[in-house]
This record gives structure tokens, sequence and C-alpha cells, in this order.
């Protein structure tokens, strides 16, 4: 599973999340005889380059002073993007630079399990694709010293046009979604649009039509369970935060955007707010009405791959979607998106849509090759990487015009005609995700509690607002903001 800032818990094993900090913390490293605590780093919200790592002379074409022999390692989460862009695309690029080094490649979908007892070791990998249900704290990570700051990497030259910096060529948003504490720890490669999933050939076989207000969503939705489908489903087993992706979504279109900068900044009152709570009673009804419980017991894959056999017609994610159910999708099945409909009074409008870089890329502070873990990336985010990646994992990347003139799929065709509709009005969000994990496990629970049917959206705005009142008032965790 791969996709745009997917939130998701630790697994610590028998180490509790206080104890690891939320992710890899002081207490982790403890564990482990003469390993120092990273207090040093911890207050100064930074990574320093260890002693130990290689280094060689910077210059016009090698930024970083990257040593020509030092070996790399790229640890890869392989989900629904796949490693073949890693293995056939950055990787050589990296090689043809180098080619002395030796690359090592770990390809894994436990990123938290394979790399917990690493990190508490002091063995860690360079480079990171930080993603999927396992995915690890970055926020504590960078509180304990342990991710680079990325900042050299986006005022660097970039390698197609070395008259300019990295950043200019990036979609406008992209430094700034990686940023912790003020600063850019993370690389969000992969540009995304979230919304309601479905086949538009089966829609046009019955003659439906994708919804633009609630009421129209029920409507079809009223025509789709006549006609024996299921009209809208999730995987309340294990991705629950689909589903409350949606629920934010709406509480932004109903409220502005400034609803879900306030949730993310632990302001307080923000999940009581009117916008949030129209938004819990309108996706709980649809849950009531036209969704099995069954679902609550099922996974994304076993979701997903109901909807390629016609049984459900609108699946809530992310434009990750279609190339990880490439396998399972029949050639007459043509994935669409569309926003999520319009509730009464919205302050945004229908087409008004998530769009986002996601899917997170670090370099380890305390790696043995950090100046080739920034050329690596560097490589990702020139016009060829970022091209490759399209071609290999069918994914669009933040790289402006990399695609440009590419054969799309029937889905990043209709991402492309969303995010042309929205123009302007994205809605941004999910922050708290990654800075305050136990809050975004808290949702989950509470996501499935409403759309199940056993608390009503009241409750629903209470209960996340006692935790996010609860994180607030804990002095232990590292709070965070944004502005927009």
């Amino acid at each position: 599973m791969s996709g745009i800032n997917r939130p998701n818990p630790l697994l610590t094993n028998d180490l509790s999340r206080r104890g690891l900090l939320r992710g890899f913390g002081a207490a982790a490293l403890l564990a482990v005889p003469g390993t120092a605590l990273l207090s040093g780093c911890a207050t100064s919200g930074g990574g320093a380059t260890p002693s130990t790592a290689s280094a060689g002379v910077a210059g016009p074409g090698n930024p970083f002073g990257v040593a020509a022999e030092a070996p790399l390692e790229v640890v890869i989460f392989k989900g629904g993007l796949g490693d073949e862009y890693a293995t056939a695309v950055h990787e050589p690029l990296y090689q043809a630079r180098y080619p002395k080094a030796k690359i090592k490649h770990v390809a894994t979908q436990q990123i938290a399990q394979t790399l917990q007892p690493r990190f508490a070791g002091g063995d860690v990998p360079d480079v990171i694709a930080n993603s999927g249900t396992d995915l690890m704290d970055n926020a504590a990570l960078q509180a304990e010293g342990q991710l680079l700051d990325l900042s050299a990497l986006f005022d660097a030259p970039a390698i197609d046009n070395p008259t300019t910096k990295v950043r200019d060529s990036l979609v406008p948003g992209t430094v700034e979604s990686g940023l912790i504490s003020g600063k850019p720890f993370v690389l969000n490669y992969v540009y995304t649009a979230y919304g309601l999933w479905y086949d538009s050939a089966l829609f046009a076989k019955y003659g439906w039509t994708a919804p633009k207000t609630f009421d129209e969503f029920k409507a079809v939705c009223d025509k789709i369970k006549a006609a024996g489908l299921v009209a809208f489903a999730y995987p309340g087993k294990n991705a629950p935060y689909y589903q409350y992706w949606m629920i934010l979504i709406s509480a932004a279109k109903a409220g502005g955007n400034q609803v879900l900068v306030d949730i993310d900044n632990l302001a307080d009152g923000a999940w009581t707010k009117p916008a949030v709570k129209q938004a819990a009673a309108a996706w709980a009804e649809i849950g009531a009405k036209y969704m099995d419980k069954s679902y609550e017991g099922l996974t994304h894959t076993e979701v997903q791959t109901q909807q390629n056999q016609g049984k459900i017609a609108f699946f809530p994610s992310g434009s990750w979607l279609e190339n990880e159910q490439k396998e399972q999708t029949p050639a007459s099945f043509a994935y669409a998106v569309t926003p999520t409909p319009s509730l009464p009074g919205d302050k945004m409008p229908f087409a008004a849509i998530r769009a986002a870089a996601g899917e997170g890329y670090i370099v380890t502070a305390k790696g043995r090759n950090t100046a080739g873990g920034l050329e690596y990336l560097r490589l990702m985010l020139s016009r060829e990487g970022a091209r490759g990646f399209t071609q290999k994992s069918g994914s669009v990347t933040v790289v402006r015009g990399a695609a440009d003139g590419l054969p799309l799929s029937p889905g990043n065709k209709s991402v492309a005609a969303a995010q042309t509709a929205a123009a302007n009005d994205i809605v941004t969000y999910n922050s708290f995700e990654g800075w305050y994990k136990e809050l975004e496990t808290e949702l989950r629970t509470q996501t499935n509690a409403l759309m199940f049917g056993r608390i009503s959206a009241d409750e629903f705005c209470s209960k996340m607002q006692a935790k996010a009142d609860s994180t607030k008032a804990d002095s232990s965790i590292p709070k965070q903001s944004r502005t927009s």
C-alpha cells in the first residue's frame, strides 16, 4: 500500500509508543549498550552529519561533496508504487555518476519493523522511502536528531538547469509539505489527488453520474443499491484513514480550509466547529444507508478488489489506487475520481479537491553517506528521474512538467482534469497525522465508530476534541503549527 501522506502508527512490538517517544526516541536508544542519547541534536531540532560519514570534494557538479567510492544504502517501501522506479531508474542514475559506489537496495512493506532495531543500534541506511501502514514517525525522528535537514538539497543547483535551484523546479507547496519545526526534513515526492474513485465505464453502462451534492450522492447511491451493488465502502480494518480524509475534506469545503488549519494547530474547539459536525453527520448517513458493516473487518486490498469486480461503486482513496490495483483491474475498468460532494452553504466550491505532495523520502543524519543521500534525492528531482518514476510507478511527481507528453492512464487523466477544475481551490491538511500519532490513532477508532453506527456525529466531534485537548496539554509531545 502506498500513498500521499498515508498516516499510520509505528509497530513497536514490545516497546511502548511512549517509550520510543512515539517513534525511535530516547528509550530505544538507551536500550542499546554504548549508545548515547541524542540530547544535543534533539535540542537543536536538526541532525548533524556524523563524523563517520563519507565525504568528498564539493564542486559545481557535486554540490554536496559525495565521495566517489562511498557505498549508499536505499530502503524503499514496496507498496502500490512498487520499487522498480528505484532499481531501474533512480539507482542507475546514481550509479552512472558514481560507478565505483556500491548501492545496497532494500525493499519492504514493514518500514518500522525493519528499521527499528537499526535505529536503536546506530546502523541506519542513507535514504528511506518512509511510507505505508508501518511508516515511521518523522516528527519523533527529527526531535531525536535522526533526520537530515534538506535545506541544502532544495537550495542546490537543479540537475536540468544548474542556474536555478532545485526548489524552483517543484510544484508550489512541495518544500512546505515536508517542514518539521520550520525546516524541511522530508521530501514529499508524489503529487496526489484525493476523492471518491469509481469505474467510469460501469457508470456509463448504467447511466449513473458522479454526484456534485450530498443529495445527488444519496440519489445515485439509491440507484446503485437497487442494481444490487454496494454503493460505498472503505477498509475499516487497516485503513480507516481513507474515510476520515473524506470527512475532513468535507469539513474544509463547508467551513473553509482554516477549519483544518485549526485542527492541525490543536486550536481550542477545532473539532467541535459546525463545519466538522456537518461533515461528520453527512458521511455517517452515507455509512448507515449504503455501507455493509462487514467492511469494518476488511483490508484495503480486499475492498479495492471488490470494486474491480464490479461489486462496489464508490471508494475513497488517493490517486495511487489505480497503479496499486493494476494486477486486479480488468481491461474494461476505467478509474475516475470525483471530488467530495458539496454540503448546503459550503464556503469552497464542489471542484475543490485535496491535492498534495506526499510519499515521504528522508535522509538519515546518522547515515554513513549523507552527501550521497542528498545527491540521490537531487537525481530523483531531475526531469529524467521524475519522468522515469512516472513510467515505472504510474504516478506523477512534484517535478513540474516532467510528465508532459507521457501517455497517462484513465485515472491520471481524471486526476489532471480534477486538478485543472479545482485551480486554486485546494484543501490542505493532515499535518497532525505526522505530528501527533496518538491523535491520529484515535481518529481511526472514532471514524469507524461513526461510520458503522456506534456513535453520533456530535459524539465523534466531542471525543476527538477531548483527545486533541489531552494532546495539547501533554508537555512531553513536541508541538507543531502551520499557517495555511
